[in-house]
């Protein structure tokens, strides 16, 4: 707003222009822009085959499962729960606990699907597993030495709730492995000859979004025995345990195996369930000492900040995805074989697709993950957001450059590739038009070379 003229006539109206740099820092942060400006291309082209968007399979999606979900967690609650008419009603259409009203079933799913015990009274469930992160993030954020630590390439999501919370993020090299254990502890204690606090270390085990990169037994172990040795948290995000490929065993969660309450557990049922939905939660056992010496679960504190957040999570939302878990004996793992089934063969033909299509002695290299929604492609050149728009204009196929998962503006000649929400064929098509892509790009000058 321009004040140099002085008042103005009353007659006049001076509008309230706000300048950029008048605001939050995150709001001009590249992490902040990278899921608005993904959707803004696929909006654009919506013709284009997207391998792009990690939305789950809808073939299997039923307008009538909503009405049996509402209606299975009605008799939940008046049946099983001994709620009366009017406690019914209330639990349905008014504002709710702020930690949710699921959490018990939460609890009996992670029994259930993945042996992990514990009292429903450290499970807050969100509005998806973004305020989850969020939620966190802002708890562990104590002071300005605060700094988070996360495995590279991270998502971005998590990158972002971080800036909108003013903590730093700190790359680990990720790797094949999932996880270079050896930098997670060098990262940790140059954070901290600098006078630096690291909170916790953010992970994602399985089938890692963007690099689907997955970690084994011995090394989930041993990054639990590190954190214990170096007092660090971990921050276990698995949005995509359930879906491991054809052959591949299912590997216990962090949390499964973590007897130390080392590992806040971040989980969703938009993968699993339902996105529409936006019902996610965390797992928060951790002690804490309030300020009136009572202790209780580090998640009565993360639902002080829901409070001021989102207030409550939506109960119709939460009581579709219940009616969903008690349809199932509270298994996921069962509510969800098509959708396995469904991602597995996709995977494994985009995979197989790859193959045909750049045989050696092509530069052109990808990864075979063991599950999950993602693959990623290297190429002998820089992958960036104009690459992108001229991939959805001239020819037709969209994907997702990886260096939206770095955090940093050094070039990355990789691009994340995604199976969940397309047919084999729409695969096939895809595919085709990115081997024209590169086949161009591949006759062009020569480009410097870029991360991979």
């Amino acid at each position: 707003m321009d004040l140099s003229a002085g008042v103005a006539p009353d007659d006049v109206r001076v509008d309230c222009d706000l300048d950029v740099a008048d605001l939050h820092p995150a709001v001009g942060d590249p992490a902040l822009n990278s899921m608005n400006f993904l959707n803004e291309v696929a909006q654009r082209y919506p013709d284009a085959v997207s391998l792009a968007a990690g939305r789950p399979y809808e073939e299997f999606f039923d307008v009538a499962d909503l009405h049996r979900h509402l209606e299975a967690f009605r008799a939940h609650l008046a049946d099983d729960l001994g709620y009366g008419p009017a406690q019914v009603h209330r639990a349905l259409f008014q504002y709710g606990r702020t930690k949710g009203i699921i959490h018990d079933l939460v609890a009996r799913n992670l029994a259930v699907d993945e042996e992990i015990t514990v009292d429903p009274e450290s499970i807050v469930v969100t509005v998806g597993c973004q305020e989850a992160m969020l939620l966190v993030l802002r708890a562990l954020r104590a002071g300005p030495a605060d700094v988070l630590l996360a495995v590279a390439p991270t998502y971005v999501g998590l990158t972002g709730a971080a800036r909108l919370v003013d903590l730093p993020v700190r790359p680990v090299a990720g790797g094949p492995a999932g996880v270079d254990l050896a930098d997670l502890r060098e990262q940790v204690r140059r954070a901290r000859a600098e006078g630096l606090r690291p909170r916790a270390c953010y992970v994602m085990p399985d089938f890692a979004n963007p690099s689907g990169a997955s970690i084994d037994l011995a090394d989930r172990r041993r990054l639990l025995d590190l954190a214990a040795a170096e007092d660090l948290l971990l921050i276990e995000d698995n949005p995509y345990g359930l879906f491991h490929a054809d052959g591949a065993g299912r590997v216990p969660t962090l949390k499964a195996l973590d007897t130390g309450r080392r590992v806040v557990y971040l989980g969703s049922f938009a993968k699993t369930v339902l996105p529409g939905a936006r019902v996610g939660y965390v797992v928060a056992d951790q002690r804490v000492r309030d300020a009136d010496g009572t202790v209780g679960p580090l998640a009565d504190q993360l639902a002080k900040i829901k409070s001021m957040v989102t207030v409550n999570t939506s109960a119709i939302a939460q009581a579709v995805v219940g009616g969903a878990l008690l349809a199932h004996g509270c298994s996921l793992v069962a509510a969800n074989t098509r959708e396995r089934a469904a991602y597995a063969r996709n995977l494994r033909h985009l995979v197989n697709g790859l193959a045909r299509r750049f045989p050696d002695p092509s530069p052109v290299r990808w990864n075979v993950p063991a599950g999950g929604f993602f693959a990623v492609v290297s190429v002998p050149f820089p992958v960036d957001d104009a690459l992108l728009r001229r991939s959805a204009e001239d020819y037709g196929v969209l994907w997702t450059p990886m260096a939206h998962f770095y955090d940093d503006t050094a070039p990355v000649a990789a691009l994340r590739l995604s199976i969940s929400a397309v047919t084999p064929g729409q695969i096939d098509a895809g595919l085709d038009r990115l081997a024209a892509l590169i086949a161009d790009e591949l006759t062009r000058s020569p480009v410097p070379a870029a991360r991979r």
